[in-house]
């Protein structure tokens, strides 16, 4: 499925997304857990940013300042009423470039809607883009391979390079692991926190 498919879809489901998910606790515990690690406050990078929320509210109380990029305009947008201090992009990840450096990268399920061959090339984009120090948490299924599911009325796109191949991917581009867990065993979802010596 195409990144400009993908964001047609969130398009129609953006403003029950925000109702159902400004308020959440899901992957605070773990975000917060990745936030502690960071050594310094400065630019965050949210990659699937959606309405915002959770992770932009915890962000700010850590002195951050974030950029949030979506596929989704319609989540930009509403991103951009939820938190108007804050920069948020109507953009595809897989082609968007920046000379912007981050302290902070957070990819939470939104990776795992790429296609199966670009996920490589975002995730060493995104290690790429940390400064020194810098630390990158992101989610991906524990197995490699792609699929469909029907979900809120509408059929989406899934895939993962599996477990071995994304820690492989993170060492090749010079970070060190730092925590990785199924968090939602026995889910298949994973996160993992590398930083950028």
């Amino acid at each position: 499925m195409e990144p400009s498919e993908l964001g047609s879809k969130y398009d129609k489901i953006a403003q029950w997304w925000h109702e159902q998910h400004f308020e959440s606790c899901y992957g605070v515990r773990q975000f917060e857990q990745a936030v502690a690690l960071s050594a310094k406050a400065g630019k965050a990078l949210d990659v699937g940013c959606g309405a915002g929320g959770r992770f932009v509210r915890i962000l700010e109380q850590h002195g951050f300042t974030i950029t949030g990029v979506d596929v989704s305009k319609n989540m930009v947008e509403l991103a951009g009423k939820n938190h108007p201090e804050h920069k948020f992009i109507h953009h595809d990840i897989c082609t968007w470039q920046t000379e912007e450096r981050f302290d902070f990268i957070v990819a939470w399920d939104s990776i795992f809607h790429l296609p199966l061959t670009r996920q490589k090339t975002v995730v060493s984009k995104l290690c790429q883009l940390l400064t020194k120090g810098g630390i990158l948490i992101y989610t991906f299924g524990n197995a490699q391979g792609e699929h469909r599911d029907h979900w809120c009325g509408d059929t989406f796109y899934y895939s993962s390079i599996g477990i071995n191949n994304n820690l492989q991917l993170l060492i090749d581009n010079g970070l060190s692991v730092l925590h990785l867990e199924l968090d939602q065993y026995p889910q298949t979802h994973v996160y993992t926190v590398a930083c950028k010596p």
